[in-house]
């Protein structure tokens, strides 16, 4: 009997790790702690929801089809936005706007694939990346990371293949939190350019990185969009997470293939959240400088907190954006870990054998902690639970 597409891949993680609340009471004076999933619970802030409210009240475009790559004026302000911050110059017509950032890596890669085809991906890797690539028929190859969670160009090197059609990356990294330096961005960029593969460079955590200016200099590369598909989300910038607004950048050749899998989806994004995309880039620079600056000061929070965890055992092996990657002291697979935790810590966070091949014992110690929702005070109170387990 043959296997249904979705069959070849695992059940979503963030849904499975949701299923471990069933049945566990938590009380007043100990909530659950959540750091499963990197999304931030407010809502956005109060001047955009009224830009978005009006919208949908007085033009009578919020609620009808628009083009299928994104509205123009969202398309030609993103692309000034990437213009200035990477001081480089990108065109409208190189970008295309996506349901969300996961739409923008699926229609890329059936833009690029068939079935058999492989793509390197770093591990630990984002899951749903490796998700979309099994239900297309795509290997995921997977290119191990050293201990500091960075990959090597020449190991990935020899990895690829005549079927290799991209390697794709995440920076700031989801799960690691580490950020790629520019000379690596760099060094897999032209890697990818010299064998005529792609490199896929989701940068949906761009807003929150702690270095000052362009992560990289890839946008200023002759003919740049030939080897790159540059990755991005409004999701986190903007708070608009169930509004799914993504986008890409990379040569209108790709972007016309990609609008094949786009009509056949969604037809076009929703025009309230691209709305919302672009008045959120035209309005909020200086508040989304503040969110940025209240992320670092958390990711602070979490390196002056380290030590007492240390001593209890515990290693942190990356961290930025909205993530911190630790190693634990425990003589359990992570995966068992990461249910303990919930009845005897109160707390929910996501085992490291959901980011790696199956088999990979490196996994068994992992977990990662998505940190944006906790203030200091909170991740104060989740080192002092996992600091206290005696399991």
């Amino acid at each position: 009997m043959t296997q249904s597409r979705t069959a070849t891949t695992f059940a979503p993680p963030v849904m499975e790790a949701r299923r471990w609340l069933e049945g566990v009471t938590f009380t007043a004076d100990r909530p659950l702690i959540n750091v499963s999933q990197a999304a931030p619970v407010d809502p956005p802030p109060q001047p955009l929801r009224q830009a978005m409210a009006d919208f949908a009240l007085t033009e009578d475009s919020a609620h009808l089809y628009g083009p299928v790559l994104g509205n123009d004026d969202l398309r030609a302000g993103l692309a000034h936005e990437i213009s200035d911050h990477y001081a480089a110059s990108v065109r409208a017509d190189q970008v295309a706007i996506t349901s969300g950032c996961n739409q923008a890596f699926a229609c890329t890669i059936s833009a690029l694939t068939t079935e058999g085809d492989e793509v390197i991906l770093p591990t630990p890797w984002y899951f749903n990346h490796k998700m979309w690539l099994d239900m297309a028929g795509v290997t995921a190859v997977p290119l191990t990371t050293g201990p500091d969670l960075l990959p090597d160009p020449d190991k990935a090197e020899a990895l690829i293949t005549p079927r290799t059609r991209a390697i794709s990356l995440v920076t700031p990294n989801n799960p690691g939190g580490v950020e790629y330096p520019a000379d690596l961005v760099k060094a897999f960029f032209d890697l990818a350019r010299k064998h005529g593969i792609r490199l896929l460079l989701d940068e949906t955590y761009r807003d929150f990185d702690s270095r000052e200016g362009a992560p990289h200099p890839l946008f200023s590369q002759p003919d740049w969009d030939d080897t790159l598909v540059h990755l991005y989300s409004f999701s986190k910038a903007y708070r608009l997470t169930g509004h799914r607004v993504g986008a890409l950048a990379t040569s209108p050749a790709l972007l016309s293939e990609i609008e094949k899998f786009l009509d056949t989806v969604a037809i076009c994004p929703g025009q309230i959240g691209q709305h919302a995309a672009l008045w959120g880039m035209e309005n909020l620079g200086d508040w989304l400088a503040g969110e940025r600056q209240e992320i670092l000061d958390r990711r602070a929070a979490i390196t002056d907190g380290m030590p007492a965890l240390e001593a209890k055992g515990w290693k942190l092996l990356g961290l930025g954006a909205y993530f911190a990657y630790l190693e634990h002291p425990f003589d359990l697979p992570s995966d068992e870990l990461a249910r303990k935790l919930v009845p005897e810590a109160g707390v929910l966070l996501l085992p490291g054998t959901m980011f790696m091949p199956a088999g990979d014992v490196a996994g068994t110690r992992q977990v990662r902690v998505a940190f944006a929702n906790l203030d200091r005070d909170g991740i104060g109170q989740l080192f002092e639970r996992l600091g206290s387990l005696t399991l």
